[in-house]
């Protein structure tokens, strides 16, 4: 995620795309694409995803926009081997947090 967001149950579709920096409108695509996003509608027909609907979005995103996986190539990884790809995943997130706390304390020193 490029912004980050705050602690809610439930996020609209611009802040999701706000957050990852894209337009609604790839958020849809990847909805209608990938099975694993299931945003619950309420009764007008607004989008609200879950914590899991973020991070689901987040592994996408870094599958397609940062790691360059085609779509095909992206939901064929995430079918074999979720479990295993979300860890990896969560561990390079973990990795990338601390490496910018280490950052901005060498630069207070």
């Amino acid at each position: 995620m490029k912004h980050r967001l705050g602690d809610k149950l439930y996020y609209s579709i611009g802040e999701v795309a706000k957050a990852f920096d894209v337009n609604a409108s790839l958020i849809r695509f990847w909805e209608k694409e990938f099975d694993e996003i299931q945003p619950k509608k309420n009764a007008k027909g607004n989008r609200k995803f879950s914590q899991d609907d973020l991070k689901t979005i987040e592994l996408i995103y870094h599958l397609v926009k940062e790691r360059g996986f085609t779509l095909e190539g992206a939901k064929t990884h995430l079918r074999e081997d979720k479990k295993e790809i979300l860890s990896k995943f969560e561990l390079i997130s973990k990795l990338k947090a601390i490496k910018s706390e280490l950052i901005s304390i060498k630069n207070q020193l």
